[in-house]
């Protein structure tokens, strides 16, 4: 099973959208500052996730979240 998930950062307006393997780990990691690109924001709430079968969906997903139409969708829906 494959993840893509959405992060809220407590302490700034700014969200983060990515994919993993494994849900657990990869939360702790944005939240303890191991990832470079969201260690400025931390910590983070997870807002949603979504289930996919191959990792090959989840990179999908993830870009479509990423482009405008996928932007526009989960901030009007999951960051409000």
């Amino acid at each position: 099973m494959w993840y893509v998930y959405f992060l809220q950062s407590q302490r700034a307006d700014w969200n983060y959208v990515g994919h993993t393997s494994n849900l657990r780990i990869r939360f702790r990691s944005h939240n303890s500052g191991e990832n470079r690109a969201t260690a400025p924001y931390t910590p983070f709430t997870l807002i949603a996730y979504i289930a996919v079968q191959t990792e090959e969906q989840a990179v999908q997903l993830e870009r479509y979240f990423k482009t405008g139409a996928g932007a526009a969708w989960r901030n009007k829906h999951l960051f409000r």
